[in-house]
């Protein structure tokens, strides 16, 4: 029988979902660390990058200790909450939102790193997820966003997080693409032309 605490109990609809939540939430950090930090530091080797991440990290961390904080919070005081079926396709897009950033992560391969950083070979990438948008990787984190509040089964918190997304990386995209363009120059400004930064066609 799965063993869970009365918080985590009085969180979901059962013990059984309150597992399956705990899994998943792990799962996102496991695979930041794993798939978008590991594998790319092994697959980039030697190669020298120059750093411009102009305080984005310290923003980012900063960014999703809030959240996750203002997301629990809204949960365990029961603001702004939805049904219990809610629950339910938070954890499918959770599923689905670290799918597809460790997706974008592996396409970019070496060239990711956590930090805003430019390798004197890079070039544009726009295969895979990168033919429709410019920041794949962080769709994905939107999508996390999106169903961490789902399954937390508050609207108050989804709007929380979905605003702390706006503000931290939207800061991170431009201070991305700022760096992009200056290594890259036309050839990142013409993908930029026909490609979204986060969402096909929309945004």
């Amino acid at each position: 029988m799965v063993q869970v605490s009365p918080f985590a109990s009085e969180l979901f609809p059962s013990s059984a979902a309150a597992f399956v939540f705990s899994i998943v939430f792990l799962l996102w950090p496991l695979s930041e660390i794993i798939g978008g930090g590991i594998i790319p530091l092994i697959r980039r080797g030697g190669v020298r990058t120059r750093r411009r991440d102009r305080g984005s990290v310290l923003l980012i961390c900063i960014g999703i200790v809030v959240s996750l904080t203002v997301a629990f919070s809204f949960a365990t005081a029961g603001i702004a909450m939805l049904p219990s079926w809610a629950f339910y396709p938070g954890i499918i897009l959770m599923v689905a939102g670290i799918a597809f950033r460790q997706w974008a992560i592996a396409v970019l391969g070496r060239f990711f790193s956590m930090a805003v950083k430019v390798q004197k070979d890079q070039t544009v990438v726009d295969t895979g997820p990168y033919r429709y948008v410019r920041h794949p990787s962080y769709t994905g984190l939107l999508i996390i966003f999106v169903g961490l509040g789902l399954a937390l089964q508050s609207w108050g918190a989804v709007l929380v997080l979905a605003l702390i997304f706006a503000i931290v990386w939207g800061y991170r995209i431009h201070v991305e693409e700022r760096a992009l363009i200056s290594q890259l120059g036309e050839a990142y400004l013409a993908y930029s032309r026909r490609t979204k930064r986060l969402i096909p066609y929309v945004l």
